[in-house]
């Protein structure tokens, strides 16, 4: 096909040296830059930007860069329900067999009769690639690449000859589109051409003047993971993005399928993208609509505006929080070189960056209004990716939100709490169908269609407590800013419905008949199929607690809450067996070799607030034997829980070696495995990629230096300060984590010690405030503000 010249606009030879200024560098803070000397080469090199919807990962190449990008609702799949007609049939049946010590044939019948339709849920996609092509930079010089943490900004800068290019690429929330600016030092020195790509096998690119248009359909789920029994529904989501590209001089020539840029002084490229989806039971939108309403909403902004407005609403979440820890001269390194050494240093500052990594992280995958964050936050450039890159609800989705109350970005809670509310009803058609009860319950995945029933294979699947888990962060968000009308409005008929299900669904224990336990279900993923898992009980225990708690505070149905409190004092309690563990089970039978990546069974101490050395201290030394038999290895997540572990029982040495365990390349440098911990761009390796434990990270952090989950007799919680310090950590400053309570601290420490904390009281709640065993309290008013010093905590 000939090139068609759309618009050139030729500038006199004369013009062709003339210098034009680029931005200067910005000053590298090494708590808040991610920075590389060299191009990505891998996926989990490159480096994430988003804007909670639009994600993107920038590969930084010279002579051709790829920017792979994806939006949060393009799945696999269709609205669907996944719930197994006449499940409830066989319940009685597994719960026989497996008080007769028939866990085979429990299992196998579970498999037979009870699972999900299809066995198993549908996969996050990736949606395309944007494609760069710079002839004649394959030589280039003075090569950086960096993200921002402070302004989400990615950037990449590099000389060619005597020529300086810039690239700067963010995702805006405000305008709904990824943005990339190129610019040169010279003018009219910019020729690049411009394409796109998608994985997907039914796809096509259009040139349509100053705008790449890629319109296809998502494709069916992988037939090589489609699980006995198949029914897996077809794909019927369709997507478009378009690219607009905004020219400063030279012009624009159109291609077959690409649009080729000349001698331009500078571009911005303006992605837009959509699917038809519109909830987990309506898939009826116009892509193209909505990418036409999206470029009418940048008609006639600027980029230095669009760029301002991008950076503005980024301030107002992540600016909340600071922290400083110490730097040094190897803090100034290239971050792949300072992961590589960070077992040996301890810098600090590696850790601030890690910390803030996390909440930009959260940020850039979960605002409100969009799909929570998955597996991979909103970032995968696979059609099959590991565990479908959905919701995994026994640990991974939830993880992903422990850092949202208490870093302060509590609006970033809302599309799990909207989650919730859906499985809160396809969840009452698996409570009827599978287990003929009232209310809602949720297993172990859920996907973008809100699938509640058992997926995979019922030696794991059949895990009921999911949906009830969750429920706890609707209950932390009423904790933290004391909102009644969210509690009655949304809360409390959530948690309701999910305790009238259990309140149901436990039964008397044979062995134990004043005991009631859960069942059938399993401690994930570990141990099979089973009645009366430690975890459970802890879940239901605190679920039951909170309702209660909800429905006093809003003086309604006393006598569903007489039942808890009846049935809640008859679960089966906390074990401790022959090697002083905390039991994972009713019966005696741990194993210490076993170093399983879960440690289910030890939620009651995080995150639950059941068991504290100071409390519970027998069941805290059990849960010290539990992590000395797991070990202080694992998957990267399961190393991030250990973090917070081990900062609940109040040892921050330990915890902090934890984190270290997780603070390293994931890559081994002999070997070439991907073992675990940290990849180059600072992602968290399962592996492979799983972005929990950047979220358990941050959240272990926070709890070594502030907890607040337990409470005085009168139900005021405690601020503990500085409550697991590490050795390692032994001076700083962190301003703006939040306490239960509606509380917000800054705290300074030096050589171990706290020399001053500032509380503001945001909700003029009673302020217990503690460090060092020691209590300061103090009745406050809203909106007040009390700085204690030293001297009053050496008294």
């Amino acid at each position: 096909m000939k090139p068609r010249l759309s618009f050139l606009l030729f500038i006199p030879i004369l013009l062709l040296s003339c210098t034009q200024q680029l931005e200067p560098e910005k000053e590298l803070d090494p708590s808040l830059m991610l920075w590389y000397d060299k191009p990505a080469e891998s996926w989990t090199e490159a480096l994430p930007v988003g804007n909670g919807r639009l994600g993107a990962m920038v590969f930084g190449g010279t002579a051709n860069e790829t920017i792979q990008f994806n939006e949060e609702t393009l799945w696999t799949g269709q609205p669907h329900d996944y719930s197994h007609e006449g499940a409830s049939e066989v319940l009685n049946k597994m719960r026989q067999l497996l008080w007769a010590g028939k866990q085979v044939e429990a299992q196998e019948l579970g498999n037979e009769r009870f699972m999900s339709q299809p066995l198993g849920q549908l996969s996050y996609q990736p949606f395309g690639d944007i494609l760069l092509s710079f002839p004649g930079h394959e030589s280039a010089t003075n090569y950086k690449r960096e993200l921002d943490l402070e302004d989400a900004i990615a950037t990449v800068s590099y000389d060619v000859d005597d020529v300086k290019f810039k690239r700067e690429i963010f995702s805006s929330c405000p305008d709904q589109s990824l943005v990339i600016r190129l610019k040169s030092s010279k003018t009219n020195a910019l020729n690049f051409s411009l394409g796109m790509n998608s994985p997907h096998d039914v796809f096509d690119v259009i040139v349509d003047g100053d705008q790449l248009i890629l319109k296809g359909k998502a494709n069916n789920y992988p037939e090589d993971k489609v699980r006995a029994g198949g029914g897996y529904p077809p794909s019927l989501l369709n997507f478009e993005a378009r690219i607009k590209v905004v020219n400063e001089g030279g012009g624009l020539v159109e291609e077959e399928d690409k649009i080729r840029i000349t001698n331009a002084n500078a571009v911005t490229l303006y992605l837009v993208a959509a699917t038809s989806f519109v909830n987990y039971n309506d898939i009826s939108a116009d892509p193209a609509e909505r990418c036409e309403r999206y470029l009418h909403h940048l008609h006639g902004k600027s980029y230095e505006q669009v760029k301002a407005d991008h950076v503005a609403d980024y301030h107002k979440l992540f600016n909340r929080v600071n922290i400083d820890l110490p730097q040094s001269e190897i803090s100034k390194r290239p971050t792949n070189e300072r992961l590589a050494t960070f077992k040996e240093d301890e810098d600090p500052s590696l850790v601030a960056l890690l910390y803030q990594y996390g909440r930009y992280l959260l940020i850039s995958s979960s605002r409100p209004g969009t799909q929570p964050a998955n597996l991979q936050g909103i970032w995968n450039y696979q059609l099959s990716p590991s565990w479908d890159s959905k919701y995994t609800i026994n640990i991974n989705t939830e993880m992903n939100y422990w850092p949202a109350e208490i870093t302060n970005l509590p609006e970033l809670t809302e599309p799990l709490i909207e989650m919730v509310k859906d499985l809160s009803l396809t969840g009452q058609e698996v409570a009827k169908e599978h287990y003929d009860m009232d209310g809602w319950v949720a297993h172990h995945n859920t996907d973008i269609w809100r699938g509640a029933a058992p997926i995979n294979n019922a030696n794991h699947g059949i895990w009921p407590s999911g949906g009830a888990w969750l429920s706890q962060h609707l209950w932390w968000h009423y904790q933290f800013n004391g909102d009644k009308e969210f509690l009655k409005e949304t809360v409390y008929p959530i948690l309701k419905e999910a305790s009238r299900f259990f309140a149901e669904y436990l039964v008397s224990d044979p062995m134990h008949p004043d005991w009631l336990v859960s069942g059938p279900s399993n401690s994930p993923e570990n141990g099979g199929l089973v009645m009366g898992p430690t975890m459970d009980h802890q879940i239901i225990m605190e679920l039951f607690a909170n309702t209660i708690e909800a429905a006093e505070v809003l003086g309604d149905d006393d006598e569903l809450i007489a039942d808890l409190k009846a049935k809640r004092a008859r679960i089966a309690p906390n074990q401790i067996g022959r090697y002083g563990q905390l039991q994972e089970w009713l019966q005696d039978v741990d194993d210490p070799e076993n170093e399983h990546r879960h440690v289910s069974h030890l939620w009651g101490l995080h995150p639950g607030s059941e068991i504290h050395p100071l409390t519970t201290p027998e069941l805290a030394e059990a849960c010290k034997v539990v992590l000395a038999h797991r070990g202080d290895g694992g998957t990267g997540w399961s190393r991030a829980w250990k973090i917070n572990f081990w900062a609940r029982l109040l040892d921050g040495d330990h915890s902090f070696l934890i984190l270290k365990n997780l603070m390293v390349p994931s890559i081994n440098p002999e070997t070439g495995r991907d073992e675990g911990g940290l990849y180059t761009n600072l992602f968290d390796a399962h592996p492979p990629f799983q972005i929990d434990g950047n979220f358990g990270a941050t959240s272990g952090i926070t709890e070594m230096l502030l907890q607040s989950h337990l409470r005085d007799e009168n139900g005021a919680f405690y601020q503990d300060i500085l409550p697991a310090l590490p050795g390692a950590l032994a001076n700083g400053k962190i301003s703006g984590i939040k306490g239960r309570g509606g509380f917000e601290f800054e705290i300074a420490w030096e050589n171990g010690k706290l020399t001053s904390v500032k509380v503001t009281s945001l909700l003029g709640n009673h302020l217990n405030l503690r460090y060092d065993g020691k209590l300061i309290s103090q009745e406050t008013s809203k909106g007040g503000s009390y700085t204690f010093n030293s001297d009053q905590f050496s008294k």
